[in-house]
């Protein structure tokens, strides 16, 4: 059989070495080479750390001591566990050690603080505190729901309201608190949570305590059991819709007040032509008789026949502000409903409904009230 054919070797050629003499020949830099010579190649001087050392004096390699394991029969040493935060907290050998006993037991954790949630509502702004400075018994009278001022006024006069069992003279009384004071021989109460209520009031009624015509009022349409309640604002007695009641004095003079800019939007049915171009100026207000109307938003609704439907919204809610207006204007209003007072309107309610405002609807409203200064 014929020998294989070697290739012939040109004279200037060094032939190829083997991979193991290759690999003996030019051995790859080990990690600490390569980071020396990129440090000299940028001109910064590499740290000097300590160079592993073989059994032979030299520089031990990348896995010398696996394969010297391997040829000795051994399984290689498991290499520590590389921690996930390269540079550990200062604090951590302290920690560590606080962890244990000195049985060597692991102590318990020690649990962290819970903070409780925030809640989602503002903090209410409607309790009622004692007067840092000295009032005037009949407003804090009013505000603890006893009467309206000018009711507190006739029943000092008669002698029903006194102070530690002397009989108060003059409404002008400054006082700090209700302490001591007493209605009918019957000390005051203290103060309560300030309350809201929606009334829908009927057409036919007065807003007001009494009559003296005998005239029916707002309160007999209202259920027992309720605390003693004042409407904010008045409607006539033939204007129905939103009427507002409240237990708090205070609350009802802040939304009454048109400083507040709470808004009340009502609906009229009025009799005449109009044009939505001359219910648009009064957008700018309106002077009436010598009494100055401030702005008022007034859309045209629809018609029907010689009828129209006028939805008005307004900030400051004078004496039958809305009739004269529309008077004003040659119409003649044949019917009139509030269907919104701030941010409360009536919704499906029918006519003598009354419902209460939740805490937090009123929490929230007063303290936009109270941001918008």
């Amino acid at each position: 059989m014929r020998p294989p054919r070697k290739p012939p070797s040109s004279p200037g050629r060094t032939p190829r070495p083997k991979k193991a003499e290759q690999g003996r020949a030019t051995s790859r830099p080990s990690p600490s080479e390569q980071a020396r010579r990129v440090a000299e190649s940028w001109g910064v001087a590499p740290e000097n750390k300590p160079a592993r050392k073989s059994g032979s004096g030299r520089p031990a390699a990348a896995g010398t001591k696996a394969a010297a394991s391997r040829r000795d029969g051994k399984a290689p040493a498991a290499a520590p566990a590389r921690s996930k935060n390269r540079t550990a907290r200062p604090e951590a050998p302290a920690r560590a050690q606080a962890r244990t006993r000195p049985g060597g037991q692991p102590a318990p954790a020690t649990p962290r603080p819970v903070r409780a949630p925030r809640s989602p509502d503002p903090a209410p702004v409607h309790r009622i505190k004692a007067a840092s400075e000295p009032q005037r018994i009949a407003k804090l009278l009013a505000r603890a729901g006893v009467a309206s001022r000018r009711e507190i006024e006739r029943m000092i006069a008669e002698g029903r309201i006194a102070l530690d069992g002397v009989p108060v003279e003059t409404p002008a009384t400054l006082l700090t608190s209700l302490r001591g004071v007493s209605v009918d021989g019957q000390p005051v109460a203290d103060a309560e949570a300030a309350r809201l209520f929606l009334f829908h009031k009927p057409s036919g009624c007065l807003t007001t305590e009494r009559d003296p015509a005998g005239r029916p009022t707002i309160y007999d349409r209202l259920p027992a059991g309720l605390p003693r309640l004042m409407p904010v604002g008045r409607l006539d007695m033939t204007t129905e819709g939103l009427l507002l009641l409240t237990n708090d004095g205070g609350l009802k003079r802040r939304l009454e007040l048109p400083s507040s800019g709470v808004e009340r939007t009502y609906r009229a049915r009025a009799f005449g032509d109009i044009s939505q171009a001359q219910l648009e100026e009064l957008i700018e207000g309106i002077e009436v008789d010598g009494i100055r109307y401030g702005r008022i938003d007034a859309n045209l609704e629809r018609r029907t026949g010689r009828n129209q439907w006028i939805e008005m919204t307004l900030t400051e809610g004078k004496n039958r502000e809305v009739r004269r207006v529309l008077e004003h204007l040659g119409l003649t209003v044949n019917r009139l409903i509030r269907v919104r007072y701030g941010p409360f309107d009536l919704a499906d309610s029918a006519p003598g409904d009354l419902v209460e405002i939740k805490r937090g609807d009123l929490d929230r409203f007063l303290h936009q009230l109270k941001e918008r200064g």
